[in-house]
């Protein structure tokens, strides 16, 4: 009994073939995706919206002072 179960064991799993050339696609697909994904994080970081920078949201605000520097 343990033979029938062990032939049959082997033989379901070399049944089993891969699609290399769908595997090979994919793979190229998904490679390229992430790689402009990648990119394209790496270059919105580089290049921020000037206009939320130069107006301010809120009301006027203090003018700023200076601190002279201290000597010891």
């Amino acid at each position: 009994m343990a033979a029938s179960t062990e032939s049959y064991m082997y033989t379901d799993q070399s049944a089993f073939h891969y699609d290399y050339e769908t595997l090979r696609t994919t793979g190229v697909v998904l490679a390229v995706v992430m790689f402009v994904t990648g990119i394209l994080i790496a270059m919105s970081k580089k290049f921020k919206c000037s206009k939320s920078k130069s107006s301010p949201v809120e009301g006027p605000q203090p003018p700023k002072t200076e601190v002279p520097p201290q000597t010891v």
